[in-house]
């Protein structure tokens, strides 16, 4: 970490001006984590298992479980769940996810309460695959929906902080209206801070979801985005963020399986593409998109938490994201990533590892 006296002068200086004497303690504690002799965290570069769809960096022995999913519209009473891949996916230190990040599927919900059928349709029912709920916005689709879904046996949760998303929602809505002109699509965006118990241990959480309502041009169709959610122990989560942040960050989609999934849903959703330029403009998008989003949310997600940089691959030259709670980087040819924070420490040296490919990552100049 550079300039780390001055730094701690400026953020206790921000602290003094916004926060109470709990927050400039919290901030002291967490830079003083950062600069102790921590082991290295060593980061492998993993594929997502069902599908190859990406790859990302998780902490070495850390497990991956789930990924891609498909639902199958004869089993799902109609075809609304199937046009596009779902996500199920979670990184996790150990068996109980005691420190874990996990992604959410995308799903369609009906709001029946303007349909002309509404009364064959109760709440909870099945409408062409999709679940007929009303449109609820993003806080409450959390707590009622996405939260217990994840911790069907969480207990005595409370909500400790929310903070609205309007750049990420903002994003959303113009995506659409250049994907579809004319759309009045809204969106609403929201990430929530939770604390609960589950299984004995007392858990600090931040969930993050975008509510997408369809318009006018939907009748009564939502669904959720970019939900996932980072959680450790309370007294440890300050110091467990920074980690899932890098994970977050390190998501690369294979442009090849882009391409099949975007061909694919032109073929399930029986639209039409004139040519493969539009293929490759969309897939574009979509990688465009994905780190876009990342921004977004990291930037209020992580604010008081973790901080980002610039460096440069000693490899392919380009400039890459990563974190600045580290004083050192390391990376090998395959994006593999080793931080830490011991000036004597070499990967290439590491037995365990058996490599002596690693490289140190410059910060990009500036």
């Amino acid at each position: 970490m550079k300039s780390r006296s001055l730094a701690i002068i400026l953020v206790l200086m921000a602290a003094a001006l916004t926060g109470t004497a709990e927050n400039i303690e919290k901030i002291i504690r967490n830079l003083s984590v950062t600069q102790q002799s921590l082991p290295p965290l060593i980061l492998r570069r993993t594929n997502e298992p069902r599908e190859n769809a990406f790859s990302l960096l998780i902490p070495k022995d850390w497990k991956i479980d789930g990924g891609i999913f498909r639902v199958d519209p004869t089993a799902q009473g109609g075809a609304g769940q199937s046009i596009e891949a779902k996500l199920d996916l979670t990184v996790k230190k150990d068996d109980g996810g005691t420190v874990m990040v996990r992604w959410l599927p995308d799903m369609l919900y009906f709001d029946m309460r303007q349909s002309m059928v509404a009364g064959y349709f109760p709440q909870g029912s099945n409408y062409n695959g999709m679940m007929v709920w009303p449109m609820l916005n993003p806080r409450d689709f959390i707590l009622t929906i996405a939260f217990p879904y994840a911790h069907p046996h969480a207990s005595n949760v409370q909500v400790i902080a929310q903070k609205q998303q309007s750049g990420l929602a903002a994003q959303y809505s113009r995506m659409r209206l250049g994907q579809i002109p004319g759309s009045d699509f809204h969106h609403d965006a929201i990430v929530l801070t939770l604390t609960y118990q589950e299984n004995g241990i007392s858990y600090k959480e931040t969930f993050v979801t975008l509510i997408e309502d369809y318009g006018q041009m939907g009748a009564g169709l939502w669904g959720n985005h970019e939900t996932y959610l980072m959680r450790a122990p309370i007294d440890d989560f300050d110091d467990w963020a920074p980690v899932c942040s890098v994970i977050m960050g390190s998501v690369k989609p294979d442009p090849n399986w882009v391409n099949r999934e975007i061909q694919g849903q032109i073929y399930r959703g029986q639209l039409v593409v004139k040519t493969q330029q539009d293929i490759q403009r969309i897939e574009q998008e979509i990688v465009n998109h994905r780190q876009q989003t990342f921004s977004e949310i990291q930037n209020d997600m992580f604010l008081n938490l973790t901080g980002q940089e610039e460096y440069v691959n000693p490899f392919t030259k380009e400039t890459e994201i990563g974190s600045n709670q580290w004083n050192y980087r390391w990376e090998n040819p395959s994006g593999e990533i080793i931080y830490t924070n011991q000036q004597s420490y070499n990967p290439n040296q590491d037995v365990i590892l058996n490599r002596s490919d690693y490289k140190l990552t410059p910060v990009r100049p500036r």
